[in-house]
């Protein structure tokens, strides 16, 4: 995900780049509104002196924040006696900034340590964090030595701590035990936190229960349970007594292939075949892997997927959500196939044709005929692909949302999770942020409410003429007959600046230090790729588009007052001991979407930290 903003100088940008070379840089105190998973008790740095800190400040709604918080959970457990892992929540939406919604969220995801509420954006600015997620790492006596944004830092993450846990241990600095986290009460509903649902052909509701990891059938009053189809335990087994991660979408496919249903089963970057008669589980696309680089076409079960978040059958094959990578995959069970159906990786909001456009974790599908609706959670857009060519219906970008009606050209939505076809044509948008059901029409391009007060509502199906709504964090399907209104609501922008940059000569910098024990691989050729593109494109006069060199010279244009910079850079690193034949290498990769501000005297340095730390300070914004 994005979406980071420099801000003003602060000590953190003066430290040195590695574990190995730490500058004695103190960590800010950390406060913000409240704590989770601390039985309500304060935490700070200096009652944590003598563990390593690991600051993870992460928005619920990125993708890559969610990435992360996996990441980190071998981690977490290989260092639990001296590792105290600490996300700061920093809010993207308005929603995520409500303490209900962020106590929900940390549930929804197993969030196992504490969790310091930051919707202000405080702690955000005291560490010069600049793009979601970022990690700082903190040394037993309390100074910052490493930070890194991104996903992907857990090898380097594992090496730093392991040299941190030698080095304290043997100066006496180093206190063994167990840390702050308190265990908040667990639920018990028959649901918990449904993410989406379909009708099955014998009129039962299939609901996948993602933090149950499992999938639930129920009869048509979406409250009486036919069946459970998984243990409930985090996994990826296959047969009848099957195993998930945080299932999401589902689709009815035609069972000439031994299933009747595909599910995306997010967390598990896997597509799994249900078959409806016996129960029985089979996977049949990705390798468990997430996508980071290379192949995204050839045979199923070799292929890389990246968080699949909904499917739909469309086409005579399985359009795939990949909101981890902000791209649309297809699966083709007659060849068992997995293809690239649109997007470029970038993260935005680009029409036009589809290998070219630019998508924004996708996280809901709808077929239509020869129409593939689409809804792109972090544009907060309503979408769709036909004949090639994707065209935006409502949405403005990444940095604009709210809740307003009228004319799709100026109706405004908040993170929408799921679309639903309706019988007359129109679109039903779950709009979750808004917790609102919301109607478009494509005839006279108006959207309208049709229900609103809703928790978090991820998905919609029409039943027996009734819409049925997934409102996921009540933990129940709703049903609603309601008409629609109209709501004049508010618009909203995401709360940090714009970052101020020159007209003219700018340049740009990704900062990447390989981990330690680590150098960049040459061996076949360069080992970084750099790839800048602008919204709108004519912010960039010179300079767009991909090298190799994490340093490029912009030519900013004078005329474009405000735009964002799209930027995606990744840096491949192995291991440096030249004794090892087959070394161990890794891949980091991180985008960003930099709102930018064009004004005379601004900065004509724009860095950005990937990994390491900043040796010379950005210039003060």
């Amino acid at each position: 995900m994005d979406v980071g903003t420099p801000l003003p100088s602060t000590v953190l940008d003066t430290a040195v780049t590695t574990a190995k070379r730490r500058a004695r840089v103190r960590a800010p105190e950390l406060h913000g509104r409240g704590w989770l998973n601390t039985g309500d008790a304060a935490i700070s740095l200096r009652d944590l002196r003598g563990k390593v800190v690991l600051l993870d400040f992460w928005t619920f709604c990125c993708i890559n924040c969610l990435h992360v918080l996996d990441e980190l959970r071998p981690l977490e457990a290989k260092y639990s006696d001296v590792l105290v892992t600490i996300g700061v929540h920093s809010p993207k939406f308005v929603h995520e900034a409500d303490p209900e919604a962020l106590k929900a969220a940390v549930e929804r995801y197993e969030v196992h340590h504490p969790v310091l509420d930051d919707p202000e954006l405080e702690m955000w600015q005291q560490y010069a964090v600049k793009a979601w997620p970022t990690l700082a790492l903190v040394d037993p006596e309390g100074y910052v030595v490493h930070v890194a944004a991104g996903e992907g830092h857990v090898d380097a993450l594992d090496t730093i701590i392991g040299e941190l846990v030698a080095e304290h241990a043997a100066k006496g600095t180093l206190h063994r035990g167990s840390g702050p986290y308190v265990a908040p009460e667990p639920p018990s509903t028959t649901l918990r936190f449904p993410a989406k649902a379909i009708v099955t052909p014998r009129n039962t509701i299939l609901v996948s229960d993602s933090a149950h990891h499992s999938l639930v059938e129920l009869e048509a009053d979406g409250e009486t349970v036919v069946r459970r189809i998984g243990t409930g335990e985090r996994g990826r087994a296959d047969g009848l007594n099957p195993t998930f991660s945080e299932p999401a979408g589902l689709t009815l496919v035609p069972n000439t292939h031994g299933y009747d249903v595909v599910v995306a089963d997010t967390v598990n970057h896997l597509l799994r075949g249900l078959d409806l008669e016996t129960g029985e589980v089979t996977t049949i696309a990705g390798t468990g892997e997430q996508w980071r680089d290379g192949q995204t076409d050839g045979p199923a079960d070799k292929i890389d997927l990246t968080s699949p978040w909904d499917v739909a059958w469309w086409n005579g094959g399985v359009a795939i959500a990949m909101a981890g990578n902000h791209t649309l995959g297809f699966f083709d069970p007659g060849t068992n196939q997995v293809s690239r159906l649109a997007g470029t990786t970038v993260e935005g909001i680009n029409d036009g044709p589809a290998e070219g456009a630019f998508f924004a974790q996708t996280s809901g599908l709808a077929a239509a005929g020869d129409r593939l609706w689409m809804v792109d959670s972090e544009t907060s857009a309503l979408r769709y692909l036909e004949n090639g060519e994707v065209r935006t219906e409502v949405g403005k970008g990444l940095f604009a949302f709210g809740h307003r009606d009228g004319d799709a050209d100026e109706a405004l939505l908040q993170h929408p999770l799921g679309v639903t076809v309706l019988p007359d044509g129109s679109v039903a948008v779950s709009d979750t942020y808004n917790g609102a059901i919301r109607r478009y029409d494509p005839e006279t391009r108006t959207v309208s409410t049709i229900a609103t007060d809703l928790a978090e509502p991820s998905d919609a199906l029409v039943v027996d003429g009734e819409l049925v709504v997934v409102a996921s964090a009540a933990h129940r399907l709703e049903r609603f007959t309601a008409a629609a209104v109209k709501v004049d609501g508010e618009a909203h922008r995401v709360k940090r600046p714009s970052t101020d940059i020159a007209a003219g000569a700018v340049e740009l910098a990704v900062v990447f230090t390989p981990p330690t024990g680590t150098k960049l691989d040459e061996r076949y050729g360069p080992s970084t790729r750099l790839e800048i593109t602008s919204s709108p494109p004519e912010l960039i006069l010179e300079g767009a588009g991909v090298g190799t060199e994490l340093v490029r010279a912009l030519r900013i244009n004078d005329q474009v007052t405000n735009g964002v910079l799209h930027v995606v850079a990744q840096a491949a690193s192995c291991s440096d001991d030249p004794a090892d034949e087959h070394p161990v290498c890794r891949l980091t990769r991180q985008d960003w979407g930099v709102p930018v501000r064009v004004v005379a005297d601004a900065p004509t340095r724009l860095p950005l930290l990937m990994g390491g730390m900043d040796e010379a300070p950005p210039q003060a914004t």
